[in-house]
């Protein structure tokens, strides 16, 4: 059967190949789907997609959040039938169900058709979560989630997938970028699984499939009065982040005794993600955070030890240990807070997370521009209200 199925496959493959048609479709998942856009800014008080600030309003958005949640890992086998098979979103649907539980545990639904204005919940902030865009490839999967009080304020929500796997195009491996509005700032998430392997030229392919994905990603501009980013990087705030499979440039026996005594310093000198992107070639303008964590590759399942730190099959792959996972960053207006990885033990990675700040252009009507600041640090509320025309404070984490 399955020999079969590739018979059928493969004509396709080289088709694509040839036309170089880009692997999955751009529908994604949402709790809100675009067209539901105009009845969001309405409910909210907003006209033609711009807030409207009254004093009341001030005071009730003075705390705005958002969470983004991603999964760095392969969430299907990579095998022939998911790599080449159709779409099939009822694994990440499970993901994101479970990840909605989470979220809004103790929180009180809101009815479909309530007024924003009316689902309020602590301090007048909604409590509720929802998912504004999700979006899996393969094995990839992103998905993005914000509270309540700042539905309203995201627009444009699209997705873009490339495929850097078989034969250059193929989803087992590539990146699924997200991106969206919030007020007049654009983000853009970039969660990738790029070439394995500790050789030299699994080096140089894993320079290659980024670069494809900074190069070919696309997103829609719009109408020509929005002229909305259309590449990864023409984005204000870009996030890189997923199994980058960047190994250490040294000897094995080596890279072993050095992470046994935790000589990261040592370790990450040889790291060749920082030398990319000290060099500036592949990662020119992006940034990494102080890495102060164990390497996160690659564990024997549901153990604290790294493979080949045991007695192993002949002929079969060491793999020394290395920080293939990773969050990097481009541009300005982000600040990173938190750099540091998960302990869960299900799969030969360790997961890696990070808190950021980032700063939001809000357009006031009748007055200028103005920066807000959205922080998990500012947890001290400020004291009287005459200060909040100028600075807005609230959390977004990863």
């Amino acid at each position: 059967m399955l020999g079969s199925y590739r018979e059928v496959m493969w004509p396709r493959l080289v088709a694509n190949k040839i036309l170089r048609k880009s692997v999955g479709s751009n529908n994604f998942v949402a709790d809100f789907p675009p067209d539901t856009d105009q009845k969001l800014l309405e409910a909210s008080g907003l006209v033609d997609g711009r807030p409207s600030f009254t004093s009341k309003s001030i005071l009730l958005n003075q705390h705005k959040t958002t969470h983004l949640n991603y999964k760095f890992q392969e969430i299907v086998p990579l095998r022939a039938s998911n790599v080449l098979g159709s779409e099939n979103n009822k694994v990440s649907a499970k993901w994101n169900s479970l990840i909605r539980e989470t979220l809004n545990k103790g929180v009180a639904v809101p009815h479909r058709d309530k007024d924003l204005s009316e689902s309020k919940g602590i301090n007048g902030i909604s409590q509720y979560f929802r998912c504004i865009i999700s979006k899996q490839m393969v094995g990839i999967l992103i998905t993005v989630w914000a509270r309540g009080d700042l539905w309203p304020y995201i627009r444009h929500p699209s997705v873009s997938c490339v495929g850097c796997g078989i034969m250059g195009c193929l989803g087992n491996k590539g990146s699924v970028s997200v991106r969206f509005q919030l007020h007049e700032t654009s983000f853009c998430f970039v969660c990738s699984h790029l070439a394995s392997g500790g050789r030299d030229r699994d080096g140089r392919q894993r320079n290659s499939d980024v670069n494809e994905i900074l190069t070919r990603s696309s997103f829609p501009r719009g109408s020509s009065s929005l002229d909305l980013p259309k590449k990864i990087l023409d984005h204000d705030r870009v996030i890189f982040l997923g199994d980058l499979n960047y190994r250490i440039s040294l000897p094995e026996e080596k890279t072993r005794l050095l992470v046994e005594s935790k000589e990261w310093i040592t370790l990450l000198e040889n790291d060749q993600l920082r030398m990319e992107i000290l060099n500036g070639q592949i990662f020119r303008g992006w940034q990494e955070g102080i890495v102060k964590f164990a390497p996160t590759y690659k564990y024997i399942p549901n153990s604290d030890i790294y493979y080949g730190c045991i007695a192993h099959k002949k002929d079969e792959k060491k793999r020394a240990p290395a920080w293939c996972d990773r969050i990097i960053w481009y541009g300005n207006g982000l600040k990173q807070h938190e750099y540091t990885r998960g302990e869960t033990k299900i799969s030969d990675h360790r997961p890696v997370k990070a808190i950021f700040t980032a700063e939001i252009t809000v357009l006031r009507r009748g007055k200028n521009i103005r920066n807000f600041f959205f922080s998990d640090r500012f947890e001290d509320r400020v004291d009287g209200y005459n200060e909040i025309d100028s600075k807005d404070y609230s959390w977004i984490s990863t």
